[in-house]
């Protein structure tokens, strides 16, 4: 039988790697920079496959899996475009997705500290996410 855990974790990494594309796919139009724009396609591509492989586990354990929450995307949103039309440059999209990365990181950090029961696999797959959270953040460094 599959523990609680487990699900409960691959919710959450299903919820974060959908934030992820949303919030890449919010910014990359206002990116002038050609292999900053490289960079945030890939990421987003990676985020894709995570998501299908998520996805495919959750359906396996007959679970829908686990939207953005509302309020966050809504206020990820509104922050996003009120600091895009002040200025529009590369390095408010860099700040803005650092901070994003951030966020994530430490939010999939700790529930994978919290569904300590989740299997290998799920957490597997939660190492894998915070680790291209981790990696984005690094490659637009000097975009900032």
């Amino acid at each position: 039988m599959i523990g609680k855990d487990t699900i409960k974790l691959l919710r959450e990494c299903d919820a974060g790697v959908k934030m992820g594309v949303e919030s890449i796919t919010q910014v990359i139009d206002h990116v002038k920079d050609e292999e900053f724009r490289n960079i945030l396609a890939d990421c987003r591509r990676e985020h894709e496959k995570l998501d299908r492989e998520i996805d495919s586990l959750l359906n396996k354990y007959e679970d829908e899996g686990k939207d953005p929450n509302p309020i966050a995307k809504g206020m990820s949103w509104v922050k996003t475009n009120l600091m895009l039309d002040m200025k529009d440059k590369d390095s408010t999209v860099a700040d803005l997705m650092t901070d994003g990365c951030n966020m994530g990181v430490k939010s999939l950090n700790r529930y994978l500290n919290q569904y300590e029961a989740a299997d290998e696999i799920s957490k597997d797959i939660t190492k894998r996410l915070i680790n291209l959270e981790e990696k984005l953040a690094i490659d637009i460094r000097k975009w900032l």
